[in-house]
């Protein structure tokens, strides 16, 4: 069997989902504890990857409903896919794409038709070979530079 993608259920899982992130934002990336945990997550849906073993390999964080509303400036149908995280071993894989095509799919079952991420520059080139575009100016997040991208589902 190979790697699973499941919405994270319960604490164990949400510990899982944490541990890539600090892996991945925190230690790599060098992100500040502060800026990395925010009030969004105890009410948003985390996707989490696990290999074989069970080993955690990657998370993203779906946003929608009421709070996808006030991020999206009231963008109706909009939900958010953010801090999509996958470890190092994994890279190169596929899974990041996975991730965000689980989050699509999560999405669309919520009634989305529009998904909106917030890139690092870095990423834009991995985000348009999945169908997103750029738009807006680029700005500063947890201090990388970031652009917002949207697609269509």
């Amino acid at each position: 069997m190979g790697t699973v993608i499941r919405v994270a259920g319960g604490e164990a899982d949400l510990a899982l989902v944490h541990g890539v992130r600090r892996e991945v934002f925190i230690v790599e990336q060098g992100i500040a504890e502060e800026e990395e945990w925010d009030d969004l997550d105890p009410t948003s849906e985390h996707l989490l990857a696990v290999g074989p073993a069970g080993e955690p390999l990657g998370t993203a964080r779906l946003i929608h409903g009421e709070q996808a509303l006030k991020l999206t400036g009231g963008i109706e149908g909009r939900v958010l896919l953010g801090r999509l995280a996958v470890v190092k071993a994994a890279r190169g894989t596929g899974l990041g794409a996975d991730l965000v095509r689980a989050v699509e799919a999560a999405g669309r079952d919520r009634g989305a038709r529009e998904v909106e991420l917030h890139a690092q520059v870095q990423a834009l080139g991995f985000y348009e070979r999945l169908g997103y575009a750029a738009e807006g100016p680029v700005y500063d997040d947890a201090g990388i530079p970031h652009r917002t991208m949207t697609r269509v589902l």
